[in-house]
């Protein structure tokens, strides 16, 4: 068994190595943003290596020294980086004890080890890994049939690595991107303008001469302000905002996006088993004669952000000929590639280091800040330069996650089998994270870039053709309709900058098909649960939406549609199911939730179940963690989410004009997790996402019979929706 990652990094030391103080160093190319991967990878290595969990030693991640892993992103760390280490550190443990065989004139299976001392079983002769390794190296290559370690680390080894990694969280003492502090540094603040469009015409630089201490940085229209304090950073870039003149030329297009994405010019690719083919796209599928329902319906979702809690910032300095980075990227090595680009250097020229930030699960502006910070230290050889970005700057300048319109159609027939199945996805893309690639696409996805007095020019994004990527992510249902007819539009001439946001397009298109099977099992008075369960061949997905119902003690038939309902406070209570296996290969998750619908139409989620099996599960805490957050991500999406803008530019920039879920409005969550020990752990970070949303958007209209497809569910949408 081999995996992306050792493909690309097969030599033993790139991935372990024993320090001379009894620790193990660990590499690993992917990034801490909050998703646990490094608890995770430590118990792997501390458990293959049969070693405590506090000798595992997680080097950061530092282009040139950690496996180049890509990007942290899709769920993939457990199955790429988890397994690469899993490998390695089996490979050094078998290593190990051929060599403490030879040393202690013992056969290998008389051998046992504890904590990383070997010992020949029922003697006192003993020999330690470090004894047997002085230098650390293994100058091998990975065993990609490496046996597994005869056990994991065991529940109180496993507590003792989560409280750690809590106590650095909680007690304050975790470090940062944002907290770096350096000797002689400097703080920096970039001056934005009022929309993407403009660009700028002069600076009264006067003004600039009335602020001792503070210097500026001019390269186009990319404007910055250098002082010794944060403080006097943040007040000269208010004060010399005001001495800015932009040319704002025409604004940016405000006008209707979901009419755009239906209108406007697009790529069109019809999308088979998951991946897009070329050729003419299949004709709409008619409905059958004998069809006891036929629907067809539009879901819709504005352009949302990943509204990281902490703006992005990130360190730089240019000593000599070497540009250093410190920043909170999720892949250091596309950037470190798309940054030399744009700044016309050579790639071995650049060291960027991963510092923990504002996790954000997606493309925010993390890459971007390193461009602002790499500009201004350039402009500054030789002193550290600190680049915070304010929270306008966060919700304005972030790529966001795009626009989406799915039109559905469908059929239940005579033998309640879903038939004449249609999901065509529209929106921008998904996946424009800063890469090398020609024409400039790297530095073309940098924000500052278009602001150079040689501006990188904006690339028209070509189609994903990915399975189950970007647009078409979770497109092709899970279940077994039959005949499908699965089209991805990528429009072209929409107004903001997207990238990717958690999911991609897979939290909308589970969205689109799990509200779409509610409707059509409700139109045709079928069962909801009954209808996913006769669809499904796959004992595993059957399972997770058992377990869920059955955690929520709902008796057979809870779901089937009720009308309207009130209880005696005037709230609907409603319950809502939905399901998906995340990639049509990764985690099967399903969610229950039961809610109220009062009558200002105000959603409050009152309790929610989630069942997921993610294969053999190494951190149970962390897996369920995942799952939580998920769902409260996708709450959160559902029912306040959505970027406000006109031709003047953004105008959700605070937490007022752009509301997320507030502790208040969490309900009570329950994981059940299923562990599969004798499977492959399976990808889970954002899998809860696009059930949640739909169990939510059904429990809705199980309370109170309104079926509002355009998201946010705000009370406004939902009092619309009932007048239609």
């Amino acid at each position: 068994m081999t995996t992306p990652s050792l493909a690309k990094h097969p030599a033993l030391d790139q991935w372990i190595a024993l320090a001379r103080d009894g620790t193990v160093i660990v590499r690993s190319g992917k990034v801490e943003i909050g998703q646990r991967i490094s608890s995770a990878i430590t118990a792997i290595a501390a458990a293959e290596l049969q070693v405590g969990a506090d000798r595992i030693r997680l080097a950061p991640v530092v282009t040139g020294e950690s496996p180049d892993e890509g990007m942290t992103s899709g769920s993939n760390s457990i199955e790429h980086s988890g397994e690469a280490v899993r490998l390695a550190a089996a490979s050094a443990r078998e290593h190990l004890l051929a060599l403490a065989a030879r040393a202690l004139s013992a056969p290998a299976h008389a051998l046992e080890v504890a904590d990383g001392l070997v010992r020949v079983r029922g003697s006192n002769r003993t020999i330690s890994y470090w004894e047997l390794l002085p230098d650390g190296r293994f100058g091998i290559a990975v065993d990609t049939e490496a046996r597994a370690a005869p056990a994991a680390l065991d529940e109180p080894q496993m507590r003792a690595l989560r409280a750690r990694r809590a106590a650095e969280l909680v007690c304050g003492t975790q470090r940062f991107m944002h907290d770096r502090v350096e000797p002689g540094m400097l703080h920096a603040r970039v001056l934005r303008p009022p929309h993407a469009n403009a660009r700028l015409i002069s600076i009264d630089e006067e003004l600039l001469c009335a602020l001792p201490g503070v210097q500026m940085v001019r390269e186009g229209s990319f404007v910055a302000v250098v002082a010794h304090e944060e403080f006097a950073a943040v007040r000269a870039a208010a004060r010399l905002l005001g001495a800015i003149t932009w040319d704002r030329g025409d604004g940016i297009d405000g006008g209707d996006v979901f009419e755009r994405l239906r209108t406007n010019p697009r790529v069109s690719l019809a999308v088979v088993d998951g991946t897009p083919v070329d050729g003419p796209l299949p004709s709409p599928l008619p409905a059958p004669v004998n069809a006891a329902a036929s629907l067809e319906v539009l879901y819709e979702r504005g352009y949302q952000m990943h509204a990281a809690i902490g703006p992005s910032a990130a360190m730089a300095r240019m000593q000599g000929e070497v540009l250093e980075i410190w920043t909170h990227s999720q892949g250091v090595y596309p950037l470190r590639d798309s940054l030399a680009q744009a700044l016309g250097l050579e790639s071995a020229k650049l060291r960027i280091e991963h510092v923990p930030g504002a996790g954000c699960y997606g493309h925010n502006g993390a890459d971007d800040v390193v461009l602002d910070a790499a500009l201004i230290a350039r402009a500054i050889p030789g002193r550290h330069v600190l680049v915070k970005w304010s929270r306008e700057d966060e919700h304005a300048w972030e790529p966001y996650g795009s626009a989406m319109a799915i039109a559905m159609r469908g059929s239940i027939d005579a033998d309640g089998r879903v038939c004449g199945w249609s999901h065509e996805a529209f929106s921008d893309t998904h996946v424009a994270r800063p890469r090398p690639g020609a024409a400039g696409s790297g530095p073309s996805r940098l924000l500052a870039a278009r602001w150079l007095a040689q501006p990188w020019p904006v690339q028209q994004p070509a189609p994903n053709r990915g399975t189950h990527s970007g647009i078409h992510r979770n497109a092709d249902p899970y279940y077994a309709f039959g005949t499908r007819r699965i089209i991805k539009h990528l429009v072209r001439g929409l107004p903001h900058r997207t990238s990717a946001l958690r999911t991609l397009g897979g939290f909308m298109n589970v969205f689109a098909i799990e509200c779409f099977l509610d409707e059509l099992a409700h139109a045709a008075g079928a069962d909801p649960l009954a209808l996913r369960q006769a669809h499904l061949t796959d004992p595993r997905a059957d399972e997770v939406l058992a377990r869920a119902v059955r955690a929520m003690g709902w008796p057979e038939g809870a779901l089937r549609a009720r009308g309207p309902h009130a209880d005696r406070d005037g709230a609907g209570f409603g319950k809502g199911i939905a399901f998906a296996r995340y990639k049509n290969c990764q985690a099967y998750v399903a969610v229950a939730v039961e809610l109220r619908v009062d009558e200002s139409a105000r959603v409050r989620l009152e309790r929610a179940v989630i069942a997921a099996d993610a294969g053999r599960i190494i951190d149970a805490d962390g897996l369920a963690a995942q799952m939580e957050g998920g769902f409260l991500q996708a709450a959160s999406w559902t029912l306040h989410e959505v970027v406000r803008y006109d031709a003047h530019g953004i105008s959700s920039r605070d937490w007022d004009s752009y509301p997320i879920l507030r502790f208040d409005e969490v309900p009570r969550i329950e994981v059940e997790l299923l562990d599969r020990r004798d499977c492959a752990p399976l990808g889970a970070g954002e899998a809860a996402c696009g059930p949640a949303g739909a169990a939510i958007a059904n429990a809705v209209f199980h309370a109170r019979g309104i079926r509002a497809r355009r998201l946010p569910l705000t009370p406004e949408a939902l009092r619309a929706a009932a007048l239609q």
